[in-house]
């Protein structure tokens, strides 16, 4: 967790933040962060039962800030298998610089691990009613043709494996879920075809999350340039003064 990143994985770590909407404008992620109560949103963005802002207050404290850091690794990051060391819970409450990339990076992982996780479980429970769904129509229209059927029953596994693949796929599947019972009372081909237009509509919306991502990033990358500019212009100005001193 102490790891230093280097400026691809910040770049990358920068982006992923900007994505997720945030209840105070991110302008010095040292600072922003220092309190807690960004990380908890950041949290409940992709498990919302798990966190309660209401219990993290807004603080330049500095016990303050720590207890609500506290409060984070007993009732939220327990549940995510991480936690965070109090000495460096203290450099991140003192705004120290370096100090909360790798804990950010370090619950990035820990989110996407769980989301895996419940995305395998959504899976499973939606082939599931498929599966079942199918049987039943094999069952009701025994005597006519089931190749096609059987084709398409035999290909879904593999489309369902590939949709772990995404980060984005917890949402894709509980709305395949719904899908399915919306139309459980359709013909199961009928159904099919429909559950596939609806697939696609979501891979487009994923490719316009994905553009709006890198533009994000590219934003991004135009405002650290900008305070790299300010700082070396207030040096510039600092030895100019010096010199003129002298």
């Amino acid at each position: 967790m102490d790891r230093e990143l280097n400026d691809e994985e910040l770049q990358d770590l920068f982006a992923w933040i900007d994505k997720i909407p945030l209840s105070r404008p991110k302008r010095n992620i040292t600072r922003d962060f220092s309190d807690g109560v960004m990380a908890a949103e950041v949290v409940k963005r992709f498990f919302p039962k798990l966190v309660d802002l209401h219990n993290y207050v807004p603080a330049n404290s500095t016990q303050q800030k720590l207890s609500n850091w506290n409060l984070l690794n007993r009732k939220v990051f327990s549940k995510l298998d991480f936690h965070v060391p109090e000495e460096t819970g203290r450099r991140i409450v003192l705004s120290t610089a370096g100090a909360i990339e790798p804990v950010l990076s370090a619950l990035r992982e820990k989110i996407d691990k769980k989301l895996e996780h419940t995305t395998n479980n959504i899976l499973v429970g939606t082939w599931a009613n498929i599966s079942e769904n199918l049987d039943y129509y094999d069952t009701r229209n025994q005597g006519k043709p089931h190749a096609e059927l059987h084709q398409t029953k035999a290909r879904l596994p593999a489309e369902l494996s590939e949709m772990k693949k995404d980060e984005k796929s917890v949402q894709k599947n509980v709305k395949l879920q719904h899908a399915v019972k919306l139309y459980s009372d359709m013909d199961p081909t009928f159904r099919l075809i429909l559950q596939e237009k609806e697939q696609a509509v979501m891979a487009l919306q994923e490719t316009v999350e994905i553009l709006q991502m890198k533009v994000n990033k590219l934003e991004h990358l135009v405002h650290l340039k900008d305070i790299r500019i300010e700082d070396l212009t207030r040096h510039l100005e600092m030895y100019k003064v010096k010199d003129n001193s002298q």
